[in-house]
């Protein structure tokens, strides 16, 4: 999993953050993208990386806050003049499928593509396929706001190759069905159980990426044992009477919260533009609190590789 931040700004662009928007990128599942948030100028931030419009097969929308929403008429518009006819999907509070349509409707932009809009309403799962689950839940922001929690399925263990071997089982197209079924049948009959010629299985990943909150108990149910969690920091310790005033976190809050959940590791992105030349003091205020914190910046990619915890 490659987490690439396309912008880390809150409110506003500022000269060296562009608004919220995260790709979550799975190579080894051929290569999907899926998109969390779409700020403005989110397509041109796509221009400085390897990432692929047409890969996109699931935007993941927190609020409707316009720093989250307005670059996506022109993602949407973007993808479908590039050519791409894969399907699309949108998950999102209420009210987003009156945006989208009143902005593609207005400009007269037709989508080459199926495109389907499911708005948002209460917490639980709202995204399964093979190998993902995606859990949400309502945050506490001045409109109604998402986080998300992207769950990996666990994958199967390793192939035991000598033991396989060893009863007499040879290589060829029969290793694959083993790591595929819980049984398998040779051509002379004999049967096979495919957990005895399998090693543990490796447990699946999990993200978090929070949409803007104050401290409260989603928060902390989506971020619990995550692998990675992504937590909005807008503003500094000393500024958490406003942080509560507005709706959001300051950088302790969001490391009180990793902490709590028993995280692996903290991002911090949505850092308010006030903070330009001095936001190693929110990482700092962090660490303190959370060793294990990154201060993200625009398109940086994390790599978040499949380990024991």
């Amino acid at each position: 999993m490659d987490v690439t931040f396309l912008g880390t700004g809150a409110g506003v662009p500022a000269k060296n953050r562009n608004v919220s928007a995260i790709a979550l990128t799975l190579p080894e599942y051929k290569g999907d993208t899926w998109l969390f948030d779409c700020g403005e100028a989110t397509q041109h931030q796509i221009l400085y990386t390897s990432l692929k419009l047409s890969k996109i097969s699931n935007i993941f929308i927190t609020h409707l806050h316009g720093d989250h929403i307005f670059g996506l008429p022109g993602v949407l518009g973007s993808r479908s003049f590039q050519g791409s006819e894969d399907p699309l999907n949108i998950y999102g509070p209420p009210g987003i499928k009156a945006f989208i349509e009143a902005a593609l409707c207005t400009s007269s932009t037709y989508l080459k593509y199926p495109m389907t809009i499911f708005e948002l309403n209460e917490d639980g799962h709202i995204f399964e396929d093979e190998h993902f689950q995606v859990v949400a839940g309502k945050l506490d922001h001045g409109v109604a706001c998402f986080g998300f929690r992207v769950i990996e399925k666990d994958q199967p263990g390793e192939l035991l190759v000598k033991k396989l071997k060893a009863d007499g089982v040879q290589p060829g197209p029969v290793y694959r069905k083993i790591k595929e079924n819980p049984y398998v049948t040779l051509p002379g009959g004999r049967r096979l159980t495919s957990d005895h010629y399998l090693g543990p299985k490796k447990a699946g990943r999990k993200v978090t990426i929070l949409g803007d909150t104050r401290t409260c108990q989603a928060a902390f149910d989506l971020a619990k044992d995550a692998d990675l969690l992504i937590h909005e920091a807008t503003f500094s310790r000393e500024m958490g009477d406003k942080a509560k005033a507005y709706g959001h976190s300051t950088s302790v809050q969001a490391a009180e919260t990793a902490k709590a959940a028993e995280a692996a590791a903290l991002i911090l992105t949505h850092i308010s533009s006030r903070y330009q030349g001095d936001d190693d003091m929110l990482l700092d205020e962090a660490k303190a609190v959370f060793p294990n914190s990154f201060l993200a910046r625009d398109l940086w990619t994390y790599q978040l590789n499949r380990q024991p915890r």
